[in-house]
């Protein structure tokens, strides 16, 4: 009987050891089949772009950039990886049928789950710099965290706007076109 009672009690504490070890997947929508690898030459290829744009635009005016999802990808990676506290982690982002897809993993204890957001991407009428409208959201099994619009779209344009830098300053973007993986910005310089 205490061979018993000394084999259930390390299962038990085994069982607890290892739950505490690796977090619970809780669900929530699953990944593309396909993921973007995240990269930090991608990431410093956007930047490269933008900058290239923006010299060729001093000359005509104009300035068209086009964005992969591996571009995107990396640099939200990279720019999650820099907060102290990220709203989510392991981004993929899928340009598909006029809108961004943003996959995520939240983790609330030892709780993770796989979280999907659905942009609209416009020009902002009024600033000239990108309007990120949230279309939809699914969180999985976690309600949506108070004020999500406001915080992912903060982070989203700044991750726009900060690519920009100081350069841009006179910028204002025209159109954003979204097909087939590539997003693709066009502005003026005023």
């Amino acid at each position: 009987m205490k061979k018993q009672n000394l084999t259930f009690t390390i299962f038990i504490v085994s069982l607890v050891l290892a739950s505490m070890a690796c977090a619970i997947s809780a669900g929530g929508p699953d990944y593309p089949e396909q993921t973007v690898p995240v990269s930090q030459d991608e990431a410093l290829n956007m930047q490269n772009i933008i900058e290239q744009a923006i010299i060729s635009g001093a000359e005509t005016g104009i300035i068209t950039v086009q964005l992969t999802e591996a571009q995107l990808t990396s640099f939200m990676a990279e720019r999650l990886a820099k907060q102290a506290n990220p709203p989510f982690t392991d981004p993929q982002v899928l340009l598909r049928n006029g809108q961004m897809l943003m996959y995520g993993k939240i983790t609330r204890g030892w709780f993770t789950a796989n979280m999907l957001i659905t942009m609209n991407v416009t020009v902002d009428p009024v600033t000239g710099g990108p309007k990120i409208e949230i279309a939809s959201a699914d969180f999985g099994p976690f309600p949506a965290p108070e004020g999500i619009n406001q915080a992912m779209s903060a982070v989203i344009e700044e991750a726009f706007t900060g690519s920009f830098g100081p350069v841009a300053v006179g910028f204002r973007l025209e159109t954003i076109t979204i097909a087939d993986g590539i997003m693709t910005l066009t502005g003026r310089i005023k």
